[in-house]
This record gives C-alpha cells, structure tokens and sequence, in this order.
C-alpha cells in the first residue's frame, strides 16, 4: 500500500468532496450536540468528521489564497470591488438602504397592526438607518470623495442630528425590554448563529470606521458610522437573545434586567457620543472652511 498516496487523499481530497463535507459535518455535529448527547457513537463520529472537515480546509489554504487573488485580477467586477472605494461604498448603501427601508415599514406595520410602540420604536429606527443611508448613497453617485467637501460636511453633520433622533427610538426599545420584558426568544441554534453574525459585524463595522479614515472623506466616514451604529443595537439584541435563550437559576430576573439595562445605556452612550462628535466636528470643519474662503477672498 502506498500511505503517502493515501495521505495526500486524505488530506487532499477532491473539491466537490470538500464542499459536500462541509453541510453534512455541520447537521451532524448539531444534531449530535442538540439532540443526540456528546457520547453516542454517533456524536464521536460528528467530531471526528468535522475535525477531518476544518483539518482538509486549513490545508487548502494556500489554495484558496491563490484561486481568490487570480479570480480578483481576472474579474473586472472584483478588481473594481476591491480598488474602487466609492462604488465599493455606495453599493453598501444603496443594499442597506433597501433594506433598512422595507424592513422599517414593516416595523411599522406590525406596530399599526398591534397597537403597539415596540414596533413603532424599531420601525422609526430602521427608518432613521435608510433615510441617512439614502441620503449619503445620493452624494456618493454624483461626486466623489472630496469633491465638494463643504457638502459632505453638512451632510456628515447632519447624521450627528439623526444619530440623536434615533437614540429616542433605542431608548423607547430600551425601555420595552427592560420594564415590559418584550425580548427575543430563538431556538439555541438560532441564537448561536446570530451571535457569530453580531460579532462578525460588530468587527467588521469597527474595521471599517478606522479604515475609511484614510481617504478623509466625510461622507464615507458618515456611512461606516451608521454601520458601526447599528452594528452596536445588533449588540443590544443579541444581548436580549442570548439571556433570554440560554437562561438558567443561575440568574435571576433582576440581574438580567440590570445586564441588559447595562448594555443598553453603553449602547445609546455611545450613539449619542458619536452624535455629539459629528456635529462638533462637522460645525468645526465648516467654519474653519468659512474663515479661509473668506480671508483667501480678502487676501485676493
């Protein structure tokens, strides 16, 4: 027998193979952890195929790197993704604010539906998302960055305001989990995913207010703010599903109701602190823009 053949099998086994492994490993190893017990045979065997799973992965990483840099120069499409900011940003906000919009107004309409303020509250902040997120998308397919900045600066200010306007609908969403107890309640499964998405995006969001710093344009530095913002009442949410999921003896009502308060005030501080730094800052940049066209003018 030929073990280095079979080990570069093992090891390197054919693609297709590779993607089949990945759903069937996965409904295995959940199935086993939820419904089965961690010491069925049939639970050893969900390991161990999706510890072979991440294990073939990680070996074709290499691989993979490269497929991803060729398909990037090859395809015209990824190569202006990955090297055109302004259409990488305003693709973003046009998708998000499609939909933010359609998922406020039926926020909305479950509000009109049930008489409720819960819905109204996360209905008018969706909206408060897509109406700056439109806005911002209506600069960045006219101009580019940097092009009339004493626009992109009343623009950018004037998301510092919303950002206060919004922070009365998340203290409102607050206040309904906190004296009404109108949390989310998911499946543990549910409720997992939703974690690693949070977190996903909560990075990614915190990445990108550092990264788009670079190109000193206002606008862009307002869209990944709202992003960040958002990225941040996920937070909140997820904070709900996961003492409201994975609860226990271990904690009782009260303690809940102080954690979630906790990381709901964090959450509207730093809205309202970003909201405070915008309008500052904006109002900053303006009047320093004013006094130099005007002593330019004089000067002329």
């Amino acid at each position: 027998m030929n073990w280095k053949r079979l080990g570069n099998k093992l090891l390197f086994p054919p693609v297709a193979l590779m993607i089949v492994l990945i759903p069937v490993a996965t409904v295995l190893l959940v199935g086993a952890m939820v419904f089965i017990g961690s010491e069925s045979p049939i639970a050893i065997l969900s390991y161990v195929l999706a510890a072979y799973t991440l294990t073939v992965w990680c070996m074709k990483t290499p691989e993979l790197i490269h497929f991803f840099k060729d398909f990037k120069n090859g395809n015209k499409y990824a190569k202006r993704w990955m090297d055109d900011a302004r259409w990488r940003v305003n693709l973003s906000l046009y998708g998000s604010f499609g939909w933010n919009t359609l998922y406020g107004l039926f926020q909305l309409w479950l509000g009109f539906y049930h008489h409720t303020f819960w819905f109204y509250s996360l209905g008018a902040y969706y909206i408060c998302l897509a109406a700056m997120r439109f806005s911002l998308a209506r600069y960045t397919r006219k101009y580019r960055p940097g092009e009339h900045m004493e626009m992109e600066l009343k623009r950018y200010r004037a998301c510092g305001w919303v950002f206060l306007v919004m922070n009365l609908a998340l203290s409102l969403i607050v206040f309904f989990m906190l004296y009404w107890n109108r949390t989310f309640h998911h499946h543990m499964i549910t409720a997992i995913a939703m974690a690693a998405y949070t977190f996903t995006a909560f990075t990614i969001a915190i990445v990108n207010v550092v990264k788009y710093r670079t190109y000193q344009s206002p606008v862009f530095s307002a869209s990944k703010a709202i992003s960040f913002a958002a990225a941040c009442v996920s937070m909140l949410t997820l904070t709900s599903t996961l003492l409201t999921t994975f609860s226990d003896e271990s904690m009782g009502a009260t303690e809940q109701k102080i954690m979630l308060g906790s990381v709901g005030i964090a959450v509207s501080a730093v809205v309202v602190l970003m909201a405070f730094f915008m309008i500052v800052h904006g109002n900053k940049k303006l009047k320093q823009r004013k006094w130099e066209t005007h002593n330019g003018t004089k000067k002329a």
